[in-house]
């Protein structure tokens, strides 16, 4: 946070629920369960300040503990269960994603920008293509995903170069673009054409499409996309196929959030 965010925010900020929050996201897929020494080095935060917080989320059931080690318990859910039980995005994608992947055999999803990542709100999965497990609160990073691309391509100029200028982009297969030039000139084809492609960019042998969902004033709120293995599913059969009908499902979700005057 700037300086100047800090003091227009600072009669108003709340820095204690700011930093119980931030203990929260100390946990993750890769260390679920953390030292009290953990969460203070992740946080930044003291050993006596970690432990405070531990505590009080442990006494309000949020937080686990075997005496050493501490973890996140089921609760924890209830917090993102509020997002999507008031998102309506979600309520409506869903359905849409259901038919879209019945049709063709392959697994739908729906996601928003949380930068630098993207949030998944909405899938059906008809098979599992890839090495890791997604579903409704997964997080993949946005340069090199279709949808990301996709939410990415809406930002304005600057908050795209924002984004370009602090991302650290890491290759996660031989065909990743981590060059912040490349992926901005891909992101103006994506801005130009209205859809994205991603040729196992993400994992090897996995490839998608993706298309934008529009809130009833045109804004870009979410991106939609079909996703296969490439052995299955050739990038003909992905642009000529599959996309044409993934833009005919954006368009239904389009004009159910249009009739809902959802924003």
């Amino acid at each position: 946070m700037s300086a100047t965010e800090m003091s227009v925010r600072s009669a108003d900020f709340v820095q204690s629920l700011d930093r119980g929050l931030a203990v929260i996201r100390a946990f993750s897929r890769e260390r679920p369960r953390l030292t009290l020494s953990d969460v203070a080095r992740e946080t930044g935060m003291t050993r006596a300040a970690a432990r405070r917080f531990l505590l009080t989320l442990e006494e309000l059931g949020y937080v686990g503990s075997d005496g050493r080690l501490f973890y996140l318990r089921p609760r924890v859910l209830e917090l993102g269960f509020a997002y999507l039980s008031s998102a309506t995005v979600t309520e409506v994608t869903q359905g849409h994603l259901e038919v879209l992947a019945d049709g063709l055999h392959e697994s739908c999803s729906a996601s928003v920008l949380d930068s630098p990542d993207i949030v998944y709100v909405a899938r059906a999965a008809t098979n599992r293509i890839m090495t890791i497990s997604l579903a409704v609160g997964a997080r993949l990073p946005a340069y090199c995903t279709s949808m990301g691309r996709v939410l990415l391509a809406a930002l304005d100029d600057t908050a795209l170069e924002e984004y370009l200028s602090t991302g650290a982009f890491v290759a996660l297969s031989e065909r990743t673009l981590v060059e912040p030039d490349a992926i901005r000139a891909e992101i103006e084809v994506v801005r130009a054409r209205g859809w994205a492609l991603q040729d196992q960019e993400l994992e090897a042998g996995v490839r998608s499409v993706a298309v934008p969902v529009h809130a009833a004033d045109g804004q870009v709120i979410a991106a939609i996309n079909v996703s296969a293995h490439a052995s299955r599913v050739s990038l003909d059969t992905l642009l000529e196929d599959f996309l044409p009908r993934l833009t005919s499902t954006a368009q239904l979700i389009d004009q159910d959030l249009a009739h809902g005057s959802i924003h």
